[in-house]
């Protein structure tokens, strides 16, 4: 979505590793997969919380962009970003529910 709202504005788009989001998902793969339970509730709770250290990454970067795109008056575009964030933001409260409602709980039995 970003590359086109940049191409839409007639700017170069070029090609970015996103080394912060990989930095990420190396950590979630090590803490998760390699270094996690094979199974089980404390596994959920672990995969919840990689999930959201993910998803707070992608609040902040199209949170960013949205308000640039505010201030540069691309009206357009900044509700493109503002949807994108809110569903990111739906995501984590999604988690943050599951997390509290069930999945914390059940690890606090195990």
């Amino acid at each position: 979505m970003l590359k086109e709202l940049i191409a839409a504005n007639d700017e170069k788009v070029s090609k970015e590793h996103c080394k912060g989001m990989e930095g990420l998902v190396a950590e979630a793969t090590k803490h998760v997969l390699e270094e996690g339970p094979d199974k089980g509730p404390l596994l959920d709770v672990m995969i919840i919380a990689q999930y959201q250290r993910m998803t707070h990454y992608g609040i902040a970067g199209f949170g960013t962009a949205a308000a640039y795109a505010e201030a540069l008056g691309l009206k357009a575009d900044t509700k493109k970003l503002k949807d994108a964030t809110k569903d990111i933001y739906g995501g984590d409260e999604y988690m943050t529910k599951l997390a509290e409602s069930t999945v914390n709980l059940q690890a606090e039995d195990a």
